[in-house]
């Protein structure tokens, strides 16, 4: 698979990054080789091979899943750098 600079440019743009168009050339060399180790991991037999957390043999630690009477929105509230109404108050983000 080989990446043109039309898609170099895309995936900039979809990753947020700012690219000069001189600069979109070298960058889309850069992407080849990344996609060439891709495409190995690809060919390589996992057959039979549990998922991992982590490089060392462990298990996750878990709680119990107990249900609660809950009934602590007062204290939990009392976090909140802002709550009405019983409720987080956020900062409008979208117009």
């Amino acid at each position: 698979m080989s990446i043109d600079t039309e898609t170099a440019a895309r995936v900039a743009r979809l990753a947020r990054i700012r690219v000069d168009e001189e600069a979109l050339p070298a960058l889309a060399q850069e992407f080849n080789p990344i996609l060439g180790f891709i495409e190995q991991l690809g060919e390589v037999d996992v057959e039979g091979v549990e998922p991992m957390t982590s490089v060392t043999p462990m298990r996750l630690k878990r709680r119990n899943d107990e249900v609660s009477a809950g009934g602590m929105q007062d204290k939990v509230l009392s976090n909140a750098p802002d709550a009405r109404e019983g409720f987080f108050a956020v900062p409008k983000v979208v117009e």
